[in-house]
């Protein structure tokens, strides 16, 4: 699995930017960071108008 380096070093209430997948485009605050039994990393993401989703950190980039 590649991750770049900003992936990596997202912590709880950093913004962030989908760059791929289902939600692509979308942006918002990282609000909870787990590992799936599987052993991919994924994130929920709140948005400013309070709806969350989840998607795989291997998709987002920080936000700057």
């Amino acid at each position: 699995m590649e991750n770049d380096t900003k992936t990596t070093t997202l912590k709880d209430g950093d913004l962030c930017f989908v760059i791929a997948g289902t939600h692509k485009g979308k942006w918002g605050a990282v609000r909870d960071i787990n590992t799936s039994k599987t052993g991919h990393i994924t994130i929920t993401v709140e948005q400013g108008n309070s709806v969350k989703f989840k998607t795989l950190m291997k998709n987002v980039t920080a936000k700057s």
